[in-house]
């Protein structure tokens, strides 16, 4: 990656390496067992929603220190957690090693996460892509930018995270510094 902080006036974007991704799948969420929903620490998003499971504390960087619950699509909800409290994918995972219809896939190695921090957020996501693609706070949605397809997903007001396809990060990342020296 060329970079991984990226700042203009009322905007940081940056790459949270120490980020990691899980999808929880299930055929049913009324099947879920409830070990996995206590190992989780909250109850699973409404559609188009995020939960804060875990509000925790300031780290570096001014971040939180959270896990996160997104709703990806009625049968899956994406788990967020940094690496220091990654301990919670391994506890879902093992409350569903049994489970016939329900599994959670580490995907830390396939999906980045980009932190964008500041007033000037929602700016950048409309002319990456458009109007749809900027979430309210506790929203989550998945659009296209930069002409990819990119979940992006509001913590609190003036920080949103994008989730994108390792494959495709550097491509948004060029998109994103294109349009940023723009501003």
């Amino acid at each position: 990656m060329d970079s991984a902080r990226m700042t203009t006036e009322g905007l940081t974007v940056e790459l949270d390496v120490g980020m990691r991704v899980g999808a929880l799948r299930y055929c049913d969420v009324a099947t879920i067992d409830g070990a996995a929903i206590r190992a989780l620490g909250g109850s699973l998003p409404a559609p188009g929603k995020i939960v804060v499971v875990d509000p925790g504390t300031a780290a570096a960087g001014g971040a939180l220190n959270e896990t996160l619950l997104a709703w990806r699509s009625p049968t899956e909800t994406l788990v967020l957690c940094l690496e220091s409290s990654s301990g919670v994918l391994t506890s879902v995972a093992a409350a569903l090693a049994s489970a016939h219809d329900a599994c959670l896939v580490d995907q830390s190695g396939g999906i980045w996460v980009l932190r964008l921090r500041g007033p000037r957020v929602a700016d950048l996501l409309r002319r990456l892509g458009a109007t749809t693609t900027v979430p309210a706070t506790g929203e989550c949605r998945i659009g296209r930018l930069a002409e990819i397809t990119v979940m992006s997903l509001c913590v609190r007001e003036g920080e949103v995270l994008l989730l994108v396809e390792r494959l495709y990060a550097e491509h948004l990342l060029g998109w994103i510094r294109e349009t940023i020296a723009d501003f």
